[in-house]
């Protein structure tokens, strides 16, 4: 039997990957939550779900092979200095508001970092970056964001990610990719009526912003717009409103430590954001 440890935030016991339904802080599935098992039941799950059954759902989403064995080994053996803590070790939903303006879209959640706290960007130097610059542009409640259930709120934001399970060498597979992309499609319809800018932490996340708006009907640009720090498009919705995609490097270790992106980089892509989006 898998040896049960103390969440960090409530004190709550947990076997790592926690099972859904047992407590975790914001954990949306229940014990009774369909299981998606295949890339054709993860289409028949996302479609009709509203933002909380789609998270429930995604949350305990079962269709690649690899990446469920890869999450879920990554949760049992642990880094060293989080041995002594629960990991989620399961997809890892979408969060934020509901009525989301501002849309920030990721890769993957991160070994130790979603996959451990079950929040998207949360418990890893990315995400250190990440939640000090929302904070600073006055779109999260606070500053940091250690765990699910800290208290960390975000402000006319949502996050998510183009793919839900951590993978090996953040590095999915074609077919992974296409087998997750449903969950994100619907994630992204539910939201059409108040989004207004897609913000992309990296050129994969940019290039699945553009196939996703371009299968829910928006009018993508071709040749489809590039990819850079900075790059803005305008997509035209199918009822005329537009969506602006602004992209940035993503706040990786590798980035941040090098210079290619700096604080003041990231600023100046959320106050554009926040322009585009009407926010504050």
């Amino acid at each position: 039997m898998a040896e049960s440890l103390p969440h960090p935030v409530t004190g709550k016991l947990f076997a790592s990957p926690a099972p859904a339904g047992a407590g975790w802080p914001d954990d949306p599935a229940t014990r009774r939550t369909p299981v998606a098992s295949s890339a054709d039941e993860v289409r028949d799950l996302a479609t009709g779900a509203d933002l909380d059954s789609l998270g429930a759902r995604m949350s305990v989403c079962r269709a690649c092979p690899r990446l469920v064995g890869w999450r879920e080994d990554v949760a049992r053996r642990k880094r060293r200095s989080f041995a002594g803590e629960p990991y989620w070790g399961r997809p890892v939903p979408g969060w934020g508001d509901d009525d989301a303006r501002i849309v920030l879209l990721g890769l993957a959640p991160a070994a130790h970092g979603g996959n451990r706290t079950g929040r998207i960007f949360t418990g890893d130097r990315s995400g250190d970056w990440l939640f000090a610059a929302l904070h600073r542009a006055g779109l999260a409640a606070r500053a940091a964001s250690e765990h699910a259930g800290d208290g960390q709120r975000l402000i006319g934001t949502r996050v998510t990610a183009a793919v839900r399970c951590a993978p090996p060498d953040n590095k999915p597979t074609i077919e992974e990719r296409d087998a997750c992309a449903p969950w994100l499609t619907r994630e992204l319809e539910l939201l059409a009526p108040s989004m207004q800018v897609i913000v992309c932490l990296g050129s994969y996340a940019w290039n699945s912003a553009l196939r996703t708006l371009r299968a829910l009907g928006y009018d993508v640009p071709r040749p489809r717009p590039r990819f850079g720090h900075a790059a803005e498009a305008a997509i035209s919705a199918p009822g005329g409103n537009e969506v602006t995609l602004l992209g940035s490097y993503h706040p990786s270790q590798q980035n941040t430590f090098t210079g290619k992106l700096t604080e003041e980089m990231l600023d100046a892509v959320f106050t554009r954001a926040r322009m585009f989006a009407g926010v504050g």
